[in-house]
């Protein structure tokens, strides 16, 4: 980070920390995710704001080699004691956190010590494939859906003991549970984040919600913002929150669903064209890039032992390499929208859960979407009903070697993340792989069930 860069950050981080005292606020927490999908976090009293814009916080890389159980592997790049980094924070993100009185929150970019930018940070690999998109005059709309169980806390017993019993999408379990989302509202709110929807979900205890779409940096971080205030919320109703690919295996699991469509002078292209379903050239070629990587992107969108589980045939988690209209059991799924609704044509990525780095999954989405238009690729035909029944269907990668596998032969993701962070990368995801091998499924889905 540049020096006068580092002088008005701190000049705006002054005025926002004379807000933040105002309002009782007492520390800021300052998050960045690693390459296990675990948010990191260190915080400064609001006191401090000021000097950590202008020179950051310190922090270790040796992060970006952890694993979701705290250990750590070595990469060629990354790995040790050596070394460390500085954490500077996105002041256009602060946030007062409604569900934790007297905290803000900001995410960080991370940087040498020397000021350049470190390259292993994956907010700053998304921003990268955002700029390479906008330098195309494309504008990139995301958004995740956040899917999770509600337990009660410290419940004793072999099974979860799953908050709101009532059937999947049913009254009945919102009505168990209404005081529980009401302040989960009313909290999102307060934080400024636009909620679409909330409802029960399939499995026992399981919700969604959905957020307004953002730029792929910001919809990263309002992912971020979103899981942490409900497990806010859910620790003051005496509930845990977990967000993990599976609870029980055998069952429908949690995904991360990622929303995407492009934008250019203000029109939506995944709409008014000529193309399939009304997808303009540009939007058919970025959807058949994505579509074309998608088993490579699988080690960055659905990365833990965990998330195979939830990749099973005929349960809506989208585990066929293809894409269809409204098809919730294609990877890639198609929303034509309603005439007259010029947001309502985006496409979504199903096969994706949260024990990704939603940094990594917006850049790398990206990215693919744009080699996709380099090549002028055209989408295969789509398909309709469960893909498990249709002939000649790919499965995505069923095991995290398959998934290995593919993303180690992948030159995209190599040249756009850059060594450092995809050997970084290719190290944790390995170490887990080799971790959990010959494991018990319930065992898998049990060891990372508090983690995420």
């Amino acid at each position: 980070m540049q020096r006068a860069q580092r002088e008005r950050a701190e000049s705006a981080a002054r005025q926002e920390a004379a807000q933040l005292t105002a309002q009782n606020v007492h520390g800021v927490a300052l998050t960045w995710v690693d390459n296990s999908g675990l948010t990191r976090v260190k915080a400064v009293p609001v006191s401090r704001l000021a000097h950590t814009a202008r020179w950051g916080v310190g922090m270790s890389p040796v992060f970006d080699v952890y694993l979701t159980d705290d250990t750590s592997v070595m990469s060629p790049h990354i790995g040790g004691p050596d070394g460390d980094l500085r954490l500077f924070p996105d002041l256009d993100r602060l946030t007062l956190l409604a569900g934790q009185p007297g905290w803000a929150w900001a995410p960080v970019d991370r940087y040498e010590q020397d000021g350049r930018p470190y390259a292993a940070c994956q907010r700053q690999f998304a921003r990268r494939m955002t700029d390479r998109a906008a330098e195309r005059g494309l504008r990139l709309s995301m958004g995740f859906e956040t899917e999770w169980v509600v337990t009660r806390a410290g419940a004793q017993g072999p099974a979860p003991a799953y908050a709101g019993t009532g059937p999947a999408y049913g009254m009945a379990r919102m009505v168990e549970l209404s005081d529980y989302l009401r302040d989960l509202l009313e909290t999102l709110a307060a934080q400024s984040v636009d909620v679409l929807q909330l409802h029960p979900e399939y499995s026992p205890g399981q919700f969604e919600v959905s957020v307004a779409p953002a730029d792929p940096v910001g919809a990263a971080d309002l992912v971020v913002l979103v899981r942490e205030t409900i497990r806010a919320v859910s620790a003051r109703h005496g509930l845990d929150a977990g967000f993990a690919p599976v609870v029980e295996v055998g069952k429908v699991g949690n995904g991360a669903h990622l929303h995407l469509s492009l934008w250019e002078d203000g029109r939506n292209l995944c709409r008014g064209g000529d193309g399939p379903y009304g997808m303009t050239k540009v939007c058919e070629s970025f959807l058949a890039g994505v579509l074309a990587e998608l088993p490579a992107l699988m080690l960055l969108g659905a990365p833990s032992p965990a998330s195979h589980l939830r990749l099973e045939p005929s349960r809506w988690a989208g585990a066929f390499q293809c894409w269809g209209l409204e098809n919730r059991e294609a990877a890639l799924r198609f929303i034509a929208g309603a005439p007259d609704h010029a947001t309502g044509a985006n496409a979504e990525v199903k096969c994706f859960d949260a024990a990704a780095n939603p940094y990594l999954v917006t850049g790398a989405v990206t990215a693919a979407g744009l080699a996709g238009m380099d090549a002028a690729l055209t989408l295969p035909p789509p398909v309709a009903g469960d893909p498990v029944t249709a002939t000649g269907q790919l499965r995505l990668p069923a095991t995290p070697d398959e998934a290995l596998e593919h993303f180690e032969r992948s030159s995209l993701l190599r040249e756009t993340l850059g060594e450092p962070l995809f050997q970084a990368i290719l190290a944790v995801r390995r170490a887990e792989a080799e971790q959990y091998a010959g494991a018990a499924p319930q065992d898998i889905a049990d060891a990372v069930l508090r983690r995420y």
